[in-house]
This record gives structure tokens, sequence and C-alpha cells, in this order.
């Protein structure tokens, strides 16, 4: 299940921030708040108590959208509803761009030898004002929220928070032997080296995981080697230690793609300079190339525009808008947007073939986003800008009977037939781990899709065949009396490039057989009694499937093609999983016998 982002927010600052001039209706009660929440697609999970300080109390704020990270913060999400309610898109001079690289002071070296480590690095200087207690809770929470969700528990982003005034200038990011440095981490009070702080450090036992079994582990130092930090495990006790009243900050992010760590950036910086700091970019010097340069300085603009045809906006919201209520819409939302004529991308094209321009607006994206992946992206947030409750409702125009597949009605089938085997029906999740999915069952997981920004490492890939899954119970029931014989059918995806989309999603049948007298001859009778009864024949033909015992595999040919395998499960994958039991199992797909 999907879990979304929630945050805790002092409620005086999120009024201050919110409506400045003290005249929003956001103030006027829960319900006057819940309704302004909807232009960032949150809700009120709780309200404040009354009975502690003003200044003490805390709103619990759920946000309903995992692609807008920009709002996981106080200031954020404040943001939001102070542009949507008319106090006008904010301005950040201090970002970079492409062709315009702002001047600075700072400088962070980036050595070659982190390349193949955790290469990408981004990092601004705040200062101007003090940091107060709220302030701190609320960095502190941005800074789990942004490296949990957002970077894969710390595993693609994390961040650091540092006394500027105390770093002597440039820093050096740099791969090291762990065993080589030592350093006083944060809640520490003796020098531990990098292996012993993921060995006995709270943190480092936490995120040992992302470092342990890497030959140079990253770190920051300055330009006399006070270390900063051993990202992304643990800040140093010195430089890295932020305390309230501190007022000159450097904060880094690092992590293992570029876009997202120069986004997290970005969304860190526009959120101190809405609370009153002054933001200084720093220069990064890298001794590689990278996607955006040798040198880059960030907080870096990064984001392309995004062109909708006015058409599209009609298909999606039912209404014809024009061009300037387009506008307008995408203004309360904090989106600068222009009237356009363009190629639309995945638009018809014109009767001849050729590309089709057509009138429409084209946005740019916020400094603070990028989730604006296709024109869907542009018409949502005219919707939502123009205000839910602007639309007129309407009655559904079609009347439709439902009624079940033909793949549906022959799975069904097939579970029927299964069942009178002796199988046992299982059902599972199609996201899994790389270890379950590809490490454990021999795979090279070419095929396998990954999800880009997945919640957790244990539903980060999607499964592309059941006998995963099946062996993973059968792992976790060896107490239960043998013969063991399951079954699932349900849906696989895997990589197809003679798909428009680049995935295949199918519908699979697959079966488990675990006993001490489980063979070839075995689960070959039982595929053949199943075929006999769905009224398909099909022959046979050798396999070289990791997964199975090599000779005692064959794969499954229907009408010329190879639509499954069955076979005696290979030792290793047994071991991999703890069965101490020989399996026999087969997978086949479904949707190809009708």
């Amino acid at each position: 299940m999907l879990i979304m982002p929630k945050i805790e927010v002092n409620e005086a600052v999120f009024y201050a921030l919110a409506d400045p001039a003290g005249k929003g209706r956001c103030r006027d009660g829960r319900e006057a708040l819940e309704e302004a929440l909807t232009c960032a697609k949150a809700e009120l999970d709780e309200d404040a108590d009354r009975n502690l300080p003003a200044d003490e109390r805390t709103l619990k704020i759920e946000l309903n959208d995992t692609n807008r990270p920009d709002l996981w913060g106080t200031a954020g999400c404040a943001r939001q509803l102070r542009v949507y309610n008319g106090n006008g898109r904010p301005e950040y001079p201090f970002f970079s761009a492409p062709g315009r690289l702002q001047n600075t002071r700072y400088r962070v070296r980036v050595e070659k030898s982190v390349q193949g480590v955790r290469p990408y690095l981004a990092g601004f200087v705040a200062s101007g004002r003090a940091i107060t207690d709220p302030l701190l809770r609320d960095m502190i929470q941005t800074q789990e929220k942004l490296a949990w969700n957002f970077g894969r528990k710390r595993r693609t982003v994390s961040m650091g928070l540092y006394r500027s005034s105390v770093i002597k200038w440039p820093i050096i990011y740099k791969g090291v032997d762990p065993g080589s440095v030592s350093f006083v981490p944060l809640q520490w009070e003796t020098p531990l080296t990098l292996r012993e702080i993921l060995a006995q450090h709270p943190k480092g036992k936490e995120y040992a995981f992302i470092q342990e079994h890497e030959p140079l582990h990253p770190l920051l130092t300055d330009a006399e080697g006070a270390v900063l930090s051993y990202p992304p495990i643990i800040n140093s006790a010195d430089l890295g230690a932020v305390q309230v009243g501190d007022s000159d900050l450097f904060v880094e992010l690092t992590g293992t793609d570029q876009a997202s760590v120069t986004l997290a950036a970005s969304i860190v910086a526009c959120d101190l300079a809405d609370n009153g700091f002054t933001i200084e970019s720093v220069a990064l010097d890298y001794e590689y190339d990278t996607p955006l340069g040798k040198q880059c300085v960030t907080p870096y603009y990064f984001q392309e525009p995004v062109f909708c045809s006015l058409e599209r906006v009609e298909k999606f919201l039912g209404e014809t808008l024009g061009a300037g209520e387009c506008l307008a819409a995408l203004a309360r939302m904090g989106v600068r947007a222009e009237t356009a004529r363009d190629v639309e991308r995945g638009a018809d094209a014109a009767e001849d073939g050729t590309p089709r321009d057509v009138e429409g607006i084209r946005a740019y994206p916020p400094e603070y986003r990028n989730d604006f992946l296709h024109a869907a992206d542009v018409a949502e947030d005219v919707m939502i800008g123009r205000g839910l409750s602007s639309f007129k409702s309407a009655r559904p125009r079609d009347f439709t009977i439902g009624r079940l597949t033909p793949v549906t009605y022959f799975s069904r089938r097939v579970k029927e037939i299964l069942v009178g085997l002796g199988y046992q029906e299982m059902i599972y999740n199609y996201l899994g781990s790389r270890r379950d999915l590809v490490e454990k069952m021999r795979g090279s997981g070419g095929r396998i899709i990954r999800i880009a920004n997945p919640m957790t490492e244990n539903y980060e890939y999607v499964r592309d065949s059941v006998l995963a899954s099946l062996m993973a119970s059968e792992a976790a029931s060896g107490h239960a009396v043998y013969p063991h014989r399951i079954f699932e059918v349900g849906k696989i995806a895997y990589r197809d490039q003679a798909e428009n989309y680049g995935t295949s999603t199918r519908q699979y049948a697959g079966f488990l057989h675990a006993d001490r007298d489980a063979s070839f001859n075995t689960v070959a009778g039982q595929l053949q009694t199943l075929f006999y009864y769905i009224s398909c024949e099909y022959t046979v033909q050798e396999s070289d499937d990791a997964r199975f015992i090599p000779g005692r595999a064959a794969a499954i040919v229907y009408r010329g093609r190879d639509i499954g395998v069955f076979g005696e499960i290979h030792p290793e994958v047994l071991e991999n999983w703890g069965i101490t039991v020989p399996c026999t199992a087969c997978e086949f797909d479904l949707e190809a016998l009708l």
C-alpha cells in the first residue's frame, strides 16, 4: 500500500507564511483550512491542540500526492496556499540556468574517486537570520521527508546541514577507504572510522546497507581536512552540529541521481528563502562528466517547458477554456506560462501524416517542481488553479453493462482445474525487491521493470514472473506437513520494446509442488492434465532457464511460440530461499492460449 507523506507544521509559522497579510480564509477554522488545502492536494489530518500556547501548536497535514516533494515542508505547503490566494508567484534570483551561472565565492571540488560510489552533489549557503526552534524542527523534518520518501531511505538523495562560518573553503568531496579516516560523529564522544560507524553508531547501523559493500566510501571535508560528514550516514559532531541561534548554514545534498539531488536542493533553497534567508550559490567542480557538465552552480534550474494544447485541456476537463483562463489558472498554481503554437507530444497528426501545429500554452515549471512530464500535468494544474467547484456537474452520457473479460473467464477455469489437482490458490503483491525477484532466482534482471521513486526497496521492482512469489511462500512453510502444492494466477510485467510504452503486462499462471519425491515427471504430468482439460495442445523443447536444473527443464511451446517453462527448481535457488526439500514448478502465459 502506498503511504502518503504527512508533515507536522507549527501553526503560527504556517499561517504567517501562507497568509502574510492575515486576511486569508484559511485562518477561519478547520473547515476553511481544509478547503484551502485542496490546492495542494492535501488535507488536515489533525488540528492543533488549543490548550497549548499559541507558539507551540502543531497542525498535522497529509499530502495526497507523492509527485510534489516541494510540499513536504512548512514553507512549501504554505507557499502553495499563498500563491493560490493571489499573493503572486515568488521570485528566486539566486538560481543558475543553462548559459547563466551565478558568480559565487563558495566552491566544492568533486574528485573522481567518488564517481563510482555516490557521484552527485548540490548545495548552497543560507544566511541572514538566526535559526529558531520551530524552523530547526521543520528543516530536520524536510530533511527526513526528502531523504526517506523522495530519496529512497537516503539511497538516492540525502541531505546535510553545517555551520558555514567555521568551514574553510573550498570543500572537497571524495571517496576514501572506510578504514583510513576517523572523526567524531553526531551523538558520539570518541572518533570512529567509517567502518566502525556502520558497525557501532545507531545511524550507521540503520543505513549501513547503502555503503557497506563498497570499496570506497564518500567523505566531505573542508580545505584543511576537517570532516563535515560521511554522507549519507552521519554528520560530524563539530562542523555538522547545527543548533538554534546559528545564522550561517551550508546545505548539501548528495546522491546517485543528479536530477533528484538538484531538485531537492532547489526545494530546500526556496523554503529557506521564503523564511527570510539570503541564498548564495555554490560552484561544483567535477573531475568527470555529469549530465549537467563538469562545472555546475547550484541552486540550478534545469526543468524543461511543457506544451499543452487547448484541445487537450478541453478533452481532459470537459469545458472549452481560452488561453487567458488557462494562464490565470496556472498563475494561481505558481506556474509561469505563455500562449504558443506548437506540436503537442502524442497529438493526432494531420491527414497527410505531418505533425500538426496547434494553439495552446507553454508552461515553465517553478524552480521547486519537476513533475511536469506530459501535457496532462499542465491540464491538471489548470483544473486545480481554476478551482474544482467552478466546473459544472454533468450526468454520465454513456451507460454500459459491466461484464468479465475473456481472460478473466479463462483464468477462473484454470483456477478450478488446479484446485481439482490438489493445489491451493495464493495471492501476492506485484511489487518486490531485486533481491527476491532477481538475485535469489539466479536471474540477470535484463527485462525487469524498476520503479523510479519507490517508497521502499521491498517494493522497488515489478515482478516479471510468478515463481519468485511462490518460492517466498514455500520458504515460509517449512513447518507445514508435506506435500505442498500452491498456485497463482496473476499479472506480471516486463520490458518489451515491441510495445508502444516499452513494457508488456500479461496474465500468467504458475504452480509449485514441494515434496521429497517431486520430480520432472511429476510436474510434466500435472501440466499435461491441466492442458487436457483446457483443450490446448502443446509441445516441449529443452530449456536453459537458470532457475531450473539443466536437463530437467522444458519450454512450453504453443502454436510455435514459447509461452512458458516447467521443471525442477535449481538447488542454488532452493538454498537462496532456505528451502530444504525438492521443488518442481511451472509458469506460462495464459493470454497466449486465448
